[in-house]
């Protein structure tokens, strides 16, 4: 079938290799918030962000349900949320989010793909200068019954920092600490919720060119397969010529 039909195959399994990884952060993030709150989505608002972002992430209802049904049972182990810091080569700044049954499996495991890749762990707190934690929510522009401008007046009363508006999207930033007020002013005034998070934003960002990013971006890849990994943000500029080469693997 020739090169063309391997390339296909393998860029078709990367994408389901992502789409398991997604679902399996979304099945620990409804342990975690199950745990916390209880399976009911009306009265706990955690549940309900992440129930919207499986949605957005097109995982099946009936695994969401199925995880929130493992997660009420008493036998099903909870989950405790960690944060991993490091340098990788050239100075490029590293945060991981993870979601551990075993805190030293974890650590060992994170240590060992920054040695791998030529880095070095940090200690905690170490890159809180370089991040900004925010609330981010993702919505679609053509789900408002408002323009713009009105919509920006309505969610300072939830901590509106920022809002960015494209053709596809619009992208609403606050405070982490206002993450909940924002979730509750959008419901509030019937604006659909397509995707929620919380990010750490790089306040500066460090160029690299591409041959300098391939262990860099080698790091990555090793952290994002963890599976005790839920999210890894990092402070490279991503150049046009960086994500063709992220693009082309």
């Amino acid at each position: 079938m020739g090169r063309a039909f391997e390339f296909r195959k393998a860029r078709k399994m990367k994408r389901w290799s992502k789409m398991a990884k997604t679902f399996t952060r979304i099945g620990k993030d409804i342990v975690m918030a199950v745990k916390d709150g209880g399976p009911d989505a009306d009265t706990n608002s955690r549940l309900r962000q992440i129930m919207q972002n499986a949605k957005a992430a097109n995982m099946p209802k009936d695994n969401v349900l199925r995880a929130i049904k493992k997660a009420s049972s008493k036998d099903t182990a909870n989950y405790e949320a960690m944060s991993l810091e490091g340098y990788a080569v050239h100075g490029v700044a590293i945060f991981v989010d993870c979601a551990s049954n075993n805190n030293n499996r974890t650590v060992a495991d994170v240590r060992s793909c920054f040695s791998k890749c030529d880095g070095a762990m940090g200690i905690n707190g170490s890159l809180e200068f370089i991040f900004d934690r925010k609330g981010v929510f993702t919505i679609d522009p053509e789900n408002i019954n408002m323009d713009v401008e009105e919509l920006e007046m309505e969610l300072i009363d939830g901590g509106l920092e920022e809002l960015e508006v494209d053709e596809e999207a619009i992208t609403i930033y606050c405070e982490y600490t206002n993450f909940n007020n924002m979730q509750m002013k959008l419901e509030e005034i019937g604006v659909e919720i397509i995707n929620s998070d919380l990010q750490r934003i790089p306040n500066n960002v460090k160029n690299i060119n591409v041959e300098q990013s391939e262990k860099v971006l080698k790091l990555l890849d090793l952290l994002e397969e963890n599976d005790d990994v839920q999210q890894v943000f990092h402070n490279m500029e991503l150049t046009e010529e960086i994500l063709i080469a992220m693009d082309s693997e």
